[in-house]
């Protein structure tokens, strides 16, 4: 063929690729990406060396000659200089308000021994005045250097604390969101002593004379944070939504680091999701939201309907998700088990919610076209939950995939891992959860079980389940790059590997934190990867973690985080 013909065709190309996002002819792009590896996770077109953005959206992706009479004189251009570029991260799964609280309170997650806590708490009493309540999160038992003394199954009681403040309430928060531990003066605001009975789901721990230790499991917590909520409601209305302000701030700060364009909020309140619609209306949400609604059934009963919108402020706000839980966490001895576990033989775990409440849930979900998200983690949690799906799909069918969600499912029975193709439910895992708990996983659970069923994301693969990514945020750091190595490798920091038949590809861990997200949110015509048309969500890396060395993927940084075309996040060069 004639070489002119060869550029006619090039140029027809770029023309129609143009036309085909509604622009009238071939105008300059807002933004160029070119002279790097640019992997799309399109099939259809996986690698290219540059991009053009325009008006939000990309209009062509192809070699950097292919692209280049797309730049003009305003046109941003940015040199790869051979770096990786792939799709925004969608965080699968985690707590966006949760995530900037957590970075105004005591982070109790670096400390090796319950002293190093109570030592972070008499240096917040000296500075607080005398009644204010002390907050904080991120202690785990199972991950401290040595064992508390005294101790109620492994867990701290509270005397070390109530010394370190005796003149202020404090709350501490567990890792995992599913227990926490108070002080004698939180305890007695909460008005709980020995006669105190143990709520429906939860569970209030004991020492040897029989009093309560500090230590509340799963719906117990809710004893102790009324009582916190007693001092938060007298706070006028106008510091609540600045500290809720604040919140999103930081948070979306953080996610812009760490190369997260879209979010998936596990649970967020009415209330709060007004406030998230009245910052996408005035475009001044951070990062793009995906939420379920974390509430109760007879206040969604009267909301849901409200509260219901897809891609509001341009793309940055859908409410479509109910987040509801029917178990606690593995790490707090919460999550819900068919059998009993190895190192509490007594317990089999707890189930939050009951059963007629989810069905009630699964009513109003299908009622009000919302996608159900139930957290489950242990395997007779699944199981449950799977069934009421299958019991729902069946009296309610539909021609398409309701993309239903069990949100976690860490520790699945082995004759539950293909229900999930078969019924279209998301697996909506994290990557880091299996690495960070692995620690005591075994001991939870036993090299069966833990072997059979925990964190199986290659045999859900195979089974053709779809499985998306995520942190979990505040509970982890919300660090796709993160979560991608431990996906990929299942390695400890010690050195060993968990399970390693159990380990995705790097195409498959890209792929969970892109185009399976998006997929999990019916925001694949979107979103999830890079093909013209879609939005122009980009994460630019200082390392290729497709192909180095796997001790090499941790050190990779976010150069450059691109939302709508537009740069909202540059590294600082060192």
């Amino acid at each position: 063929m004639h070489c002119c013909a060869i550029q006619s065709i090039t140029l027809s190309f770029l023309i129609v690729s143009v036309v085909g996002v509604g622009l009238a002819d071939n105008q300059p792009a807002d933004l160029v990406l070119h002279g790097g590896k640019i992997v799309t996770v399109d099939a259809d077109r996986p690698q290219v060396e540059s991009l053009a953005a325009r008006g939000g959206k990309i209009v062509a992706l192809g070699t950097d000659e292919e692209v280049k009479p797309l730049i003009g004189p305003k046109t941003r251009v940015i040199d790869l200089a051979g770096r990786l570029a792939v799709p925004g991260f969608i965080e699968g799964h985690g707590h966006f308000v949760g995530l900037g609280h957590s970075m105004q309170i005591l982070d109790l997650t670096k400390a090796k021994t319950w002293e190093d806590i109570a030592r972070q708490v008499a240096a917040a009493a000296r500075t607080a005045p005398p009644g204010r309540w002390i907050t904080g999160r991120g202690w785990h038992q199972s991950k401290w250097t040595k064992k508390p003394a005294p101790d109620v199954e492994g867990y701290p009681t509270h005397d070390l604390l109530s010394e370190a403040a005796p003149n202020h309430p404090v709350l501490l928060t567990h890792a995992s969101g599913h227990a926490l531990v108070a002080n004698a003066m939180a305890m007695r605001l909460a008005n709980v002593d020995a006669s105190t009975s143990d709520p429906a789901g939860g569970e209030i721990l004991h020492d040897a004379a029989g009093e309560p230790s500090g230590v509340f499991r799963e719906t117990a917590q809710g004893l102790i944070y009324r009582a916190h909520s007693v001092a938060l409601n007298k706070l006028p209305a106008a510091k609540h939504r600045a500290e809720l302000l604040a919140s999103i701030r930081l948070a979306g700060r953080e996610c812009l680091k760490h190369g997260v364009t879209s979010f998936q909020d596990a649970g967020s309140s009415l209330a709060t999701i007004d406030v998230f619609r009245a910052l996408a209306k005035d475009g001044k949400l951070p990062v793009r939201l995906w939420v379920m609604v974390g509430d109760s059934n007879a206040r969604m009963a009267a909301g849901l309907a409200r509260a219901r919108v897809v891609g509001a402020g341009d793309n940055f706000l859908t409410v479509r998700g109910i987040k509801r839980s029917i178990d606690g966490a593995l790490g707090s001895h919460g999550a819900w088990m068919l059998e009993p576990y190895n190192d509490l033989p007594q317990s089999r775990g707890l189930n939050t919610s009951s059963l007629r409440s989810l069905r009630e849930t699964a009513r109003l979900a299908i009622a009000n076209d919302y996608q159900l998200c139930v957290h489950a983690i242990g395997d007779r949690a699944n199981r449950e939950t799977l069934d009421l799906f299958a019991d729902v799909f069946k009296k309610h069918p539909s021609e398409k995939s309701r993309r239903w969600r069990i949100e976690h499912a860490q520790h699945l029975h082995p004759d539950d891992i293909p229900r999930f193709a078969k019924l279209g439910v998301i697996a909506s895992m994290q990557g880091i959860h299996c690495t960070s708990d692995a620690v005591f996983v075994t001991r939870r659970l036993g090299e069966r079980r833990a072997a059979q069923g925990a964190y199986v994301w290659q045999s859900l693969l195979k089974s053709g389940a779809v499985v998306t990514n995520g942190s979990d945020v505040p509970v982890e750091p919300v660090s796709p790059i993160a979560s991608f190595y431990a996906s990929v490798t299942r390695r400890l920091d010690r050195g060993a590997t968990f399970f390693p038949k159990q380990k995705m590809t790097r195409q498959q861990a890209l792929h969970s934190y892109t185009a399976a997200g998006a997929y999990a949110a019916f925001e694949e015509d979107i979103k999830g990867t890079l093909a013209v048309g879609k939005l122009a969500d980009v994460v630019v890396l200082s390392e290729d973690i497709m192909t180095v060395p796997e001790e090499k993927i941790r050190g990779a940084k976010v150069d450059l985080t691109i939302i709508g075309g537009r740069v909202v996040y540059e590294r600082e060069q060192e």
